[in-house]
């Protein structure tokens, strides 16, 4: 399970520098500011989430952990949900997909975000 979240991380950590990188270059020029916020915020979450799911895999290494490897897993969720609704909606205008399908998305993503820390802080409180 940990070179499986160390795999989510890098892959997540990977892409968030290739679509910021491509918010700040291709996309500027045809996203409104407001467009190109959504997608940021899309990149911003990605990373943090992706820098989670690396520090889950780091703890993951020296011990056994189920409820890490769910928190690694909404994030995963998270990831997809959140930062995927959010790529999807800032780009609706070009790709034509409705914003009324993708909208309801984000706050799903946003709760496995959620509930990843949640698992992360019950960790926390178990005795070793």
């Amino acid at each position: 399970m940990q070179k499986g979240i160390l795999f989510a991380a890098s892959l997540a950590g990977l892409l968030a520098v290739i679509f910021g990188a491509f918010g700040a270059h291709a996309l500027r020029a045809v996203l409104s500011p407001g467009q190109l916020s959504i997608w940021e915020k899309g990149v911003q979450y990605q990373m943090y989430h992706a820098l989670a799911l690396f520090a889950c895999a780091v703890y993951l290494r020296t011990h056994a952990s189920s409820l890490l490897s769910k928190a690694a897993i909404c994030f995963v969720a998270g990831i997809l949900c959140f930062s995927g609704s959010l790529y999807l909606l800032a780009t609706s205008d070009i790709t034509g997909i409705s914003t009324s399908i993708i909208g309801p998305v984000t706050p799903i993503g946003g709760l496995f975000f959620i509930a990843g820390w949640a698992l992360i802080f019950a960790e926390s409180l178990r005795k070793e």
